[in-house]
């Protein structure tokens, strides 16, 4: 499959991961005008992070699975999924929304046979419980979506983090940046849970 060298870009407060769903309520103009024009043309837009000093150089593309709901005054909720990762070479600003030259990027390869990271997913299982109160309802596709990846999208992790995550080349590398965060942010999970526990057991509330 070809992919195009210049694709749309959308500037959000989001890191989108590839083979990750995400929602999105479409209302300025320069983004309906993108929408329309690459559900037309069966184009995949690209999703980057918007920074406080400019945005990201690495992105990834959405492609649109569905339009969910569509507004009278043209406004519409949209599904998509994250593709493939890409980095910006140039941008141009010659339509309403910007475009950019892109060079797509894609995993070292990762020898076949690789066992599931049990430690990863012990850690990710406990963090997903004490957050939520509940066992995560994930399911771990075989080969089609980076574990890491899914991890991450599954947590309330910082944006620059995810940013990270999503820059590396190998999974990894990113399997094992991921279990070190995970292992230090465990014990603080325990312990702000211990004191919430208290502090709603003893009918007093914490000054």
């Amino acid at each position: 499959m070809t992919r195009p060298a210049r694709i749309p870009i959308f500037l959000l407060d989001v890191v989108l991961f590839p083979g990750i769903p995400l929602p999105l309520h479409i209302f300025e103009e320069r983004y309906k005008l993108m929408v329309h024009e690459c559900m037309e043309q069966r184009r995949e837009f690209g999703v980057v992070m918007t920074r406080g000093d400019g945005v990201a150089a690495v992105g990834c593309t959405a492609a649109i699975l569905q339009i969910v709901k569509q507004y009278p005054d043209g406004r519409m909720d949209i599904l998509t999924v994250g593709r493939t990762r890409f980095h910006m070479n140039d941008v141009f600003d010659e339509k309403p929304y910007l475009e950019a030259a892109v060079e797509y990027l894609e995993d070292d390869l990762v020898p076949e046979g690789q066992p599931a990271p049990r430690q990863l997913l012990q850690l990710f299982e406990q963090c997903f419980s004490i957050l939520h109160g509940r066992a995560p309802q994930m399911e771990i596709p075989q080969g089609s979506i980076p574990i890491a990846f899914l991890i991450a999208s599954e947590l309330p992790l910082d944006l620059e983090y995810k940013q990270e995550l999503l820059e590396q080349r190998s999974e990894v590398e990113r399997q094992a940046n991921l279990r070190e965060k995970l292992e230090k942010w465990l014990p603080e999970l325990e312990q702000l849970d211990r004191i919430k526990r208290r502090a709603g057991g003893n009918g007093h509330r914490p000054h």
